[in-house]
């Protein structure tokens, strides 16, 4: 099975699960109270006491989704970023790149939005129509990296994002930057 396959197997089985556990309840007891949602056990630290309450045993499932995000690292000077890979040949060429070593690249400035540098080589593009935000890294035109902090309309193969871009624009800054990619240990 691809892991594709074993994404969608995972999400499936998580949501049956969540909707198994949600049945019958009602809105005094789903947390929600006047339109703001309690998230306090949602950080792992009760998952004990909830399966054990809810009647829903933990499976496997949760492991499978964790593991099947492929990630790297990027570093911008002394910041390290870490970005969700999207699943595709660019991806898995780009991955392949990184497995012999780090991926280092010299990137400008272009346009007050994005930062653009050159892989030196070319990687599968399956390029579409994409409105980028801040932390959005693309391929364009088959060989140069673009990582946002703006936004921007353009085709574009869609390599990965980092989600947490606190700190991102500020370490990208005014002007050339050497950025590295690699893969997390």
């Amino acid at each position: 099975m691809g892991r594709y396959q074993r994404k969608i197997l995972a999400a499936v089985l998580i949501a049956a699960a969540l909707f198994a556990g949600c049945a019958g309840r009602d809105e005094a007891s789903s947390g929600i109270d006047g339109g703001d949602i309690d998230i306090a056990a949602t950080d792992g630290a009760d998952t004990e006491e909830s399966s054990a309450s809810d009647g829903v045993d933990k499976t496997d499932s949760d492991d499978i989704e964790e593991n099947d995000i492929m990630t790297m690292r990027v570093k911008i000077g002394n910041s390290v970023f870490t970005a969700v890979l999207e699943e595709n040949d660019a991806v898995d060429a780009l991955i392949e790149m990184m497995r012999t070593g780090p991926v280092t690249i010299d990137m400008s400035d272009y346009g007050g939005f994005e930062k653009v540098g050159s892989l030196g080589r070319n990687l599968p593009a399956s390029d579409s129509r994409t409105t980028t935000q801040a932390g959005d890294i693309v391929l364009y035109q088959g060989s140069r990296i673009v990582l946002f902090y703006g936004s921007n309309s353009w085709s574009y193969t869609k390599l990965g994002r980092v989600n947490d871009t606190t700190g991102w624009t500020e370490a990208l800054g005014r002007g050339d930057v050497r950025v590295t990619f690699y893969l997390e240990d």
